[in-house]
C-alpha cells in the first residue's frame, strides 16, 4: 500500500460539502415557532454541528421536556429540513472535484457529520457521490456530538486509518475541536455563516491561516494550479504532509480556495 493509500481526509457535510446553512436555519425557525419557542440567528450559529438533541436539550432546557417531546422535535426538524432541498441540493463550489481527486489518488473518504442518516442519504442520492465514500458516520452512529472527538473516531476505525493520518476538513468550532481531540490535523473551512473571526475563537492549541490564491478565477474554483492538476498537486503535496506532518491545529481558509489548500499537505 502506497504511503497516499494510508491516508485519509474525513469531510463534514453541512457547510462543508453542501452549503446548508440558511437551510437548516429556516427548520429550525419553523419547528421553533410551531413550538412557541424562541429561536435566533445567534442560538444557530453557536450550535451549528450539534446534533438536533443537543440544540433542544441546551437552548430549551427549561422547559421540562420529556424524551418522548424531544425526539419528537427533533424528528419535526430535520423532516422540515429534508423537504428544503428536497429538489434542490446545494453543493459547495469545488465539493465534486476535489472528491474525484482524493479517490482518484487512493485517499480513503469519510463523512464525519452529526446529521441523522435520513438527511445524509438524501444528500448523497441526489449528489451521486455514495460510491466515493469508504465510510459515512452519522448522528446516529454516536452518544455524543461534536466537540466530542466520536464521530471521527468510528470514522478513521471503519476506515482502518490511524488518527495521525487522517486530516478532517470543519467548517464549526465544535467539529475543528473534535478533529484535534481525535488527535487528527483538520482544515477550517470559511463558508456561509462561517467567517475567519468564528473559527479562530475554537479551542486550538496552534493556528495558522494559510491562503493559496493561484489558479483562482471568478464563478467558482480553478482546476489547476500552475500546470498541475489539483490531484497531481495533492499526490506530490502528501508524501510532505506523511513525513513532516501539517501540525494539530486548525489552517482556515476560505471556501474558494479551499480545493487548492489542501494541496499544502
Amino acid at each position: 500500500m502506497t504511503a497516499i493509500q494510508n491516508q485519509a481526509a474525513i469531510f463534514d457535510m453541512d457547510g462543508v460539502l453542501v452549503d446548508t446553512y440558511q437551510a437548516h436555519y429556516r427548520s429550525w425557525l419553523e419547528m421553533a415557532r410551531a413550538e412557541g419557542l424562541d429561536f435566533s440567528e445567534e442560538d444557530f450559529r453557536q450550535t451549528f454541528g450539534w446534533t438536533s438533541r443537543e440544540v433542544i436539550a441546551r437552548l430549551w432546557v427549561g422547559r421540562s421536556l420529556s424524551p418522548a417531546r424531544m425526539a419528537a422535535m427533533d424528528a419535526e426538524k430535520e423532516a422540515a429540513f429534508r423537504r428544503a432541498i428536497q429538489d434542490n441540493v446545494p453543493l459547495m463550489p469545488g465539493a465534486v472535484e476535489l472528491l474525484r481527486s482524493l479517490h482518484a489518488e487512493g485517499f480513503r473518504l469519510a463523512i464525519g457529520s452529526s446529521a441523522p442518516p435520513e438527511n445524509v442519504d438524501l444528500v448523497l442520492e441526489r449528489t451521486e457521490l455514495r460510491d466515493l465514500f469508504q465510510a459515512v458516520v452519522t448522528g446516529a452512529d454516536v452518544t455524543c456530538g461534536k466537540p466530542d472527538p466520536q464521530v471521527f473516531q468510528v470514522a478513521a476505525q471503519r476506515l482502518e486509518a490511524t488518527p495521525a493520518r487522517c486530516v478532517v476538513i470543519e467548517d464549526a468550532p465544535a467539529g475543528l475541536a473534535a478533529a484535534q481531540a481525535a488527535g487528527m490535523a483538520c482544515v477550517g473551512l470559511v463558508s456561509t455563516g462561517r467567517t475567519r473571526n468564528v473559527l479562530a475563537r475554537s479551542p486550538s492549541r496552534v493556528m495558522r491561516a494559510r491562503q493559496v490564491r493561484a489558479g483562482c478565477h471568478s464563478g467558482g474554483l480553478a482546476t489547476h494550479r500552475s500546470n498541475a492538476s489539483v490531484s497531481e498537486s495533492i499526490s506530490a503535496s502528501s508524501s510532505r504532509w506523511a513525513s513532516s506532518g501539517w501540525g494539530m491545529g486548525p489552517h482556515i481558509l476560505d471556501s474558494r480556495f479551499w480545493i487548492l489548500e489542501l494541496s499544502v499537505w
